[in-house]
């Protein structure tokens, strides 16, 4: 017996040695078809090169692709388990040919290979030709010599290829082996042709047309081959198998099944070990292929697929998870030839049974549910839809898996009933959004996403995708098209680009497309919280609704943002570490430039808080830590101890992220569906620049990361040169020059003061006379002083106190336009005279208000020095009486 390995690894070598580059399987999410949801035949990686698009270092090519067939019109999930030939996975070997050799050679190849490398019998082969494709034929009889009865013509589409209405196409030569008339069945185009005895092991497509509109216009100016040949057929045939079940690698993982359960794949059961076997294949080249489970798109597609092989699971009376347990076997058999699955095995089984343990939740509830609601129905009877959408709605049970549990007894689901309730409930949520006082143009977003559903965000893994433009929106409304010159939203099915979320910007970047098509995307918005809106202007060309695009996003600005953003968690970490569990998130603020974060604590926080802060989050940075992301349910999420973040709506899944280095738990441990570093590394480096409070209890930290930091940090290099030079020294001596001239400027001061005392004491430089007087009987001395510091008032007043023995002193103090007043009365006068009522008469013809102290001694101030003698005769006029 030939092993599956070995015939792929047989394939492979035959094609290399005929100078076919032997190109590596592409990932199941196709990278240059947006209209595909799988990778689903050998030929989309070449699909471009095929229509002139792109160009390889080669002219030949051979592959075993990964292909995944179970969502969109390539649907054959309800098939799996119950036929001998569907699977949602399978694996296509295929030999190309881009415009080297044709028709002649690619027959030869392949009943070379057949006959003569793996020799299967010749007399079990036949082929078909397209019924025009007199070339074929005719090189079949020569090549292989097969009689004419053996070559059939066949008049239908199922014998021509076309990439679609425009582009390549060409006829079809197909291969069939012949099972034995033990089996019922006829050969293709024959009455009985859909019996399982004449099987398809391959199929040779021969592009040498080119058509528009789905009419052909012309020959390719280079034909080209396509070959495909599902390894999982051909395996069945060379170990002598009818059925593609009973393979090596699926005997081997149906084994694995069988042991775990307890259950023989025998009479019913038989079903539910095949549906767990290709399941559990698809769904774990999924999960190493970065597609994650959720509800919409790829994710939808792959929880679907979980789910239902979990379901059999169930039915084969497992009492435990069953899924993650199979992964082992899995890789045991196929790792070899795909080393991803090996790489991923830790992400796949902790998927798998997270998956599994959430959905026996779901399904026993359900179960239950569904058993109350249909227990007065019977075989051919209906379940209402309105019932069926509840289930669906209030307890999370899936339509199919309505459908699936009720088939056995004979009873359906009414669709339509259920399909109304669901346009109900989108009916309400639209009213309750207007209700709300959300924009006017909400409207539009809401007639997009019920056409469209939501987009599907590729970002996380990407910054590069291709995308179909779903819908166009300009002032509001939707449009067919926009031109050079125009500023419109762009919808597509699926993009790279972030929408605004969360605390972080939007991307910005461009779309590009056909006859030179250029937008500049300035800004990504999310609106109703699943659609990602692009704020673009066309630069050149023409954007049409079903365009396919290229999207590109500006991957440095991206960096720099997720370089925030990531730093935001490490920051959370270490402001509870160093100031308690108190602290939580209030808002948040990341862009490309730089991150704002709120949190609550009632005080600023000191010099060392912050020293200690940064050095804890660049610790974490240095440790270059890989960033991991799990989904969870928000309950599981926070219950294993993530922190919820502020701005962020979370539905019945999160990404949940770990961070930094793990001690008995995980440095960070957070909830957030923001764009994020791989590893804590690409940070750079982390620097806090502003600290300040946002309202009572609430403190707000400005940093920067990475190159941002770079530039703030060369920014504050440029200034102390500057400074230095304006200093007359080295940036190294900066601090000492500083310091000299704070001293020197001091003494300055210091001298300064004296001398305006000394000034004062002296009598010189007064406005107005400096002799005593005598007024009303009471020695008085006053003084208006230019430049004289208010706090050297009391001073000189005490002074004057003393020389006067008995009397009142006041000096009117005048700096820079405004004028401080002080009076100073003797103990023996306090008795008739109060300082206080003096300055506060002198305040008034100064044009202030107030003044005070004690009777003793009392100063005060106004904003007009030009009074100041007017200040002194208020004085006067007070003592006088």
């Amino acid at each position: 017996m030939t092993s599956t390995n070995e015939i792929r690894r047989s394939f492979l070598d035959f094609f290399g040695s005929r100078e076919h580059e032997i190109v590596p399987s592409a990932p199941l999410v196709p990278y240059n078809d947006p209209t595909l949801m799988f990778t689903n035949a050998g030929m989309v990686p070449f699909k471009n090169v095929f229509t002139g698009l792109e160009t390889r270092p080669y002219r030949r090519a051979t592959s075993s692709q990964k292909c995944v067939r179970a969502g969109g019109k390539h649907n054959d999930l309800d098939n799996v388990g119950y036929t001998a030939r569907h699977h949602t996975f399978f694996e296509m070997l295929g030999n190309f040919s881009f415009g080297d050799y044709f028709k002649e050679q690619a027959i030869l190849n392949a009943w070379t290979l057949l006959t003569k490398v793996w020799g299967l019998p010749e007399e079990k082969l036949l082929v078909t030709v397209y019924h025009t494709d007199d070339e074929a034929f005719a090189l079949w009889q020569k090549i292989a010599g097969l009689p004419e009865s053996k070559i059939i013509r066949i008049p239908t589409k199922d014998n021509f290829w076309a990439m679609g209405d425009d582009g390549p196409c060409g006829p079809c030569s197909e291969i069939f082996f012949d099972h034995g008339d033990h089996i019922w069945g006829g050969p293709p185009g024959s009455a009985d042709e859909d019996g399982d005895r004449f099987i398809e092991i391959w199929n040779l497509v021969f592009m040498q047309f080119e058509q528009t509109a789905g009419e052909i216009t012309g020959n390719l100016p280079r034909p080209s081959i396509d070959t495909g040949m599902g390894l999982e057929r051909i395996a069945a045939v060379m170990q002598g198998e009818h059925d593609n079940y009973d393979t090596d690698t699926f005997r081997a993982l149906i084994a694995a099944s069988e042991s775990l359960t307890g259950v023989k794949a025998q009479g019913e059961q038989r079903a539910s070990h095949r549906v767990i076997a290709d399941h559990l294949r698809s769904s774990s080249f999924l999960l190493a292929d970065g597609v994650l489970p959720s509800n919409e798109g790829r994710g939808y597609v792959l929880r679907r697929i979980m789910r239902r092989a979990m379901r059999h699971a169930h039915l084969l009376g497992a009492k435990d998870p069953l899924m993650h347990r199979l992964v082992g076997g899995l890789v045991t058999e196929m790792g070899q030839a795909f080393p991803e699955l090996g790489r991923a095995q830790p992400l796949i089984e902790e998927t798998l049974l997270r998956e599994e343990v959430q959905f026996r939740r779901t399904l026993a509830n359900g179960l239950r549910l569904l058993d109350e609601a249909t227990g007065t129905l019977g075989e051919g009877d209906k379940l209402p839809g309105a019932t069926a959408f509840r289930l669906y709605d209030t307890f999370g049970f899936p339509y199919d898996l309505t459908e699936d549990a009720l088939r056995a007894r004979g009873i359906s689901v009414d669709r339509d009933g259920f399909d109304s309730a669901m346009a109900q409930q989108k009916a309400a949520a639209r009213a309750a959004w207007k209700g709300s006082g959300q924009a006017a143009d909400s409207e539009v977003w809401f007639d997009i996403a019920e056409r469209h559903g939501a987009t599907e965000f590729t970002g996380y893994t990407a910054t590069v995708g291709e995308g179909v433009v779903v819908a166009l929106v300009r002032d509001g409304k939707e449009v067919d098209a926009a031109s050079a010159g125009d500023s419109v939203t762009v919808l597509t099915n699926q993009t790279p680009f972030y929408g605004e979320s969360g605390g972080q910007t939007g991307d910005t970047g461009t779309i590009t497309g056909a006859d030179g098509l250029v937008l500049t995307v300035s800004d990504t918005a999310k609106p109703l919280g699943r659609l990602h809106a692009h704020s673009a202007t066309v630069e050149a060309g023409t954007i049409r609704v079903g365009d396919a695009v290229v999207l590109t996003v500006d991957v440095a600005r991206r960096d720099a943002t997720r370089a925030n953003h990531s730093a935001t968690h490490l920051l959370h970490a270490a402001l509870r570490n160093r100031l308690g569990a108190h602290v939580t998130q209030k808002g948040s603020l990341v862009a490309p430039d730089r991150l704002r974060f709120d949190y609550s604590h009632p005080t600023a926080l000191s010099a060392e808080d912050i020293a200690v802060i940064e050095a804890e989050v660049n610790a974490e940075i240095r440790a270059n830590e890989a960033v991991t992301t799990r989904l969870m349910t928000p309950d599981d999420a926070i219950e294993a101890g993530a922190m919820a973040l502020f701005g962020e709506k979370y539905g019945d899944e999160v990404r949940v992220l770990t961070m930094g280095r793990v001690t008995d738990k995980p440095y960070s441990l957070e909830l957030c569906g923001g764009t994020h570093v791989h590893a804590l590394g690409d940070i750079g480096v982390f620097r806090i620049i502003g600290e300040s409070a946002v309202s009572s209890g609430v403190r707000r930290i400005e940093a920067v990361t990475g190159e941002g930091a770079r530039q703030w940090l060369v920014g504050r290099e440029e200034a102390l040169k500057a400074t230095a030079s304006l200093l007359r020294t080295t940036p190294d001596d900066v601090e000492a020059r500083v310091a000299a001239l704070l001293d020197e400027r001091r003494k300055l001061e210091r001298e300064l003061a004296e001398a305006r005392k000394a000034l004062a004491l002296g009598g010189g430089g007064a406005k107005a006379e400096t002799a005593d007087e005598d007024i009303g009987g009471v020695k008085f001395a006053g003084q208006v002083l230019e430049g004289l510091d208010p706090k050297d008032l009391r001073g000189l007043l005490d002074q004057a106190k003393q020389r006067l023995g008995s009397g009142v002193a006041v000096i009117v103090a005048v700096n820079e336009g405004k004028a401080s007043i002080a009076a100073a009365v003797t103990e023996d006068l306090l008795g008739r005279i109060s300082a206080v009522d003096l300055v506060r008469a002198g305040v008034a013809a100064l044009g202030g208000k107030g003044g005070g102290g004690r009777p003793d001694m009392a100063q005060g101030g106004g904003p007009d020095g030009d009074k100041a003698g007017e200040a002194l005769a208020a004085v006067r006029a007070v003592l006088a009486g």
